[in-house]
């Protein structure tokens, strides 16, 4: 497949390529894949949605090796101390950072109350409140976006910073990802437009009421700062020569501890990162819309894809890989 053949491809969609705005890749370093449509250009931001969860993996990796946190084994608790546990509630006392990271933290929750925490004054404390119950800690999988709101309030709490100050400085920065800024009026319409406009968007995360950036969606990134990322990663943490993460905490990331199910295409879990084959050193950050991070260690590629929001559109692993991928390689 040509560039033409996948920009008319991508163009003329009625299906599940419908809603992709920008595709990027990167190869042995150089970027040397761009294309866009529907009226984004190679830098306009979009809405990544869940992807968002991976670029907070990434700030605790930083914050563990600043030394803000010293391991993923200690307590949510510890950094909350002012928290006041509901009457009766036991099983808050023994979860720890590695549970919200692997999406095995126990919840009070059978879905996820989005109006209870979104019209909240402080996401993270509406989080806690979530957080334990009385089947205790049963190490099952159960994805959650509301959660890992949690995981912002850590680092802020640990760090004296805000995570969108760390992300700045001590992320986009060194990758050459422009400086983000906070958007919200973080009112009910405004987080409604958030996830629906299918316009380009600024370099922003969304924040909450109490000045935290929403940790489970929200940040805006564009394709071509995507496969950055994913390339980084690919380096075990380095880009451009400078080091932006440990290069054990890059592979600890993305190493697999989840096997997940058939919701999940069968995928495997690691840190707020997927895995998508079994006997592939492949791993993915992944959101709604058919938002997606894509590196392979083998080939040395990392893939950004870009989309507007399209109900039951989840990763593009697939197309990435029959599609994508073979361009790439013969370029």
């Amino acid at each position: 497949m040509t560039k033409e053949e996948l920009h008319g491809l991508v163009a003329q969609s009625k299906g599940n390529e419908s809603n992709i705005v920008q595709i990027s890749a990167v190869r042995d370093g150089e970027a040397v894949y761009d294309d866009c449509w529907r009226g984004f250009e190679v830098r306009s931001a979009a809405n990544v949605n869940s992807v968002t969860k991976g670029i907070m993996a990434l700030l605790m990796g930083i914050a563990l090796d600043k030394g803000y946190i010293k391991s993923t084994d200690q307590k949510v608790l510890e950094f909350f101390p002012d928290y006041e546990v509901k009457r009766g509630e036991k099983t808050i006392y023994d979860v720890t950072i590695e549970h919200l990271l692997t999406m095995t933290a126990p919840y009070k929750f059978r879905s996820e109350p989005w109006t209870k925490v979104c019209t909240s004054s402080d996401w993270t404390k509406a989080a806690l409140d979530l957080l334990g119950g009385k089947k205790g800690i049963t190490g099952e999988f159960r994805y959650t976006t509301l959660g890992i709101q949690i995981l912002a309030g850590i680092i802020e709490s640990a760090s004296g910073k805000r995570c969108l100050d760390i992300a700045n400085e001590m992320l986009f920065e060194p990758l050459g990802i422009p400086k983000h800024k906070p958007h919200g009026a973080s009112d009910k319409d405004d987080q409604f437009d958030f996830l629906m406009n299918k316009k380009p968007r600024e370099n922003e995360w969304y924040q909450e009421p109490a000045g935290t950036v929403t940790a489970g969606w929200g940040v805006t990134l564009c394709a071509h700062d995507m496969a950055k990322i994913g390339w980084m990663l690919i380096c075990g943490g380095e880009y451009g020569g400078r080091r932006v993460l440990s290069k054990e905490w890059a592979e600890q990331m993305t190493e697999p501890k989840i096997a997940l199910g058939e919701r999940f295409g069968n995928m495997h879990y690691g840190y707020l990162w997927y895995r998508p084959h079994k006997d592939s050193a492949v791993f993915a950050a992944i959101g709604d819309g058919g938002n997606v991070i894509y590196a392979d260690p083998e080939s040395k590629i990392s893939v950004g894809v870009t989309g507007t929001f399209k109900p039951r559109i989840f990763d593009r692993v697939e197309f990435i890989e029959n599609k994508v991928l073979p361009l790439v390689e013969s370029i």
